[in-house]
């Protein structure tokens, strides 16, 4: 199975070895210092599950080298969807799968325009891990799950064959037959876990336990699913209560990609997040308070760290 991974960064760098390693022919787009750590000494993944490292690496900057694939993995920030989804057009073929893995719930309808509605399916990661160094990827926990789906809800050929194959590299790949709900869970979940955490500037473990910060949690899983409840998204009675079991059963060190960026002083996706529930809100009339509040909080900080007077 050809494969390409567009942004090679902690989520599509821990699957994207996990299914090399298995025998798939991965190639990782990428830039910079990362793409050339990559090339020079090979793409390692550090986990618990046990360490990878891919020597060689097929890693490029120009997609158009690689040529038609069987799945592309689109892992770029939020900010360079559509650049990127222009970039990758020589990938995709009549049957490719062009899966998003990223936050929010807006890149498929981004992707299609773009591609073709055939060419995308929803997606959903659930992992953590982050580039510690250029050429390495170091994952937070041992979770390795993968949620995708054809946004029909049809259970398509290929992506049976992805799924079988995410089994064989030992990733829990589930083909979903309702994947806007299973998008609408994460969200519910990452939205505000990233900005609750981003704001405090510490990991799940320091705050899910505290009790004047836990409440947090409550009302802001709470204002997500109402917000996706609005915009006719079919999720379970008890989607609140699903996303905080997670929340109290995440690994103590485990913290979001957005609450990592802020932390480098790196640019932030807030506004695909809680910028984005807000808007929805706005739109469907449901009262968003506490995203309202973290978006204007972190809002100074989107583009990275402000210069100060």
């Amino acid at each position: 199975m050809r494969i390409a991974v567009v942004g090679a960064g902690g989520v599509g760098g821990a699957y994207g070895a996990a299914l090399a390693k298995a025998g798939a022919d991965v190639t990782f787009i990428a830039r910079g210092a990362h793409l050339a750590a990559m090339k020079s000494k090979g793409l390692k993944l550090e986990s618990q599950r046990g360490d990878i490292h891919l020597v060689p690496t097929q890693a490029i900057d120009d997609p158009r080298i690689v040529g038609p694939v069987d799945v592309v993995l689109f892992c770029v920030k939020l900010w360079d969807v559509e650049s990127a989804g222009e970039a990758i057009k020589p990938m995709v073929a009549a049957d490719t799968a062009v899966i998003p893995l990223q936050n929010g719930v807006d890149a498929t309808e981004r992707l299609a325009p773009i591609l073709g509605r055939q060419a995308v399916m929803g997606g959903v990661a659930t992992i953590s891990a982050t580039i510690a160094e250029p050429g390495v990827i170091r994952q937070t926990g041992t979770v390795m799950r993968m949620v995708f789906g054809e946004l029909d809800g049809a259970k398509s050929a290929r992506g049976e064959a992805f799924a079988a194959f995410c089994v064989k590299a030992g990733i829990d790949g589930v083909l979903s037959t309702s994947i806007q709900t299973e998008l609408w869970m994460k969200f519910i979940l990452l939205a505000s876990n990233a900005s609750i955490m981003a704001l405090a500037r510490l990991p799940v473990g320091k705050l899910r336990d505290d009790p004047d910060i836990a409440p947090w949690f409550t009302v802001a899983y709470e204002e997500v699913a109402a917000v996706g409840r609005a915009a006719g998204i079919a999720l379970p009675a008890d989607a609140v209560e699903k996303t905080l079991n997670f929340n109290r059963n995440a690994p103590p060190q485990l913290i979001p990609s957005m609450a990592v960026d802020l932390l480098r002083g790196n640019r932030i996706e807030l506004p695909w997040l809680s910028g984005k529930v807000v808007a929805l809100g706005e739109k469907h009339q449901v009262p968003t308070p506490t995203h309202a509040f973290m978006y204007a909080m972190l809002k100074p900080y989107t583009m990275g760290t402000p210069a100060r007077a």
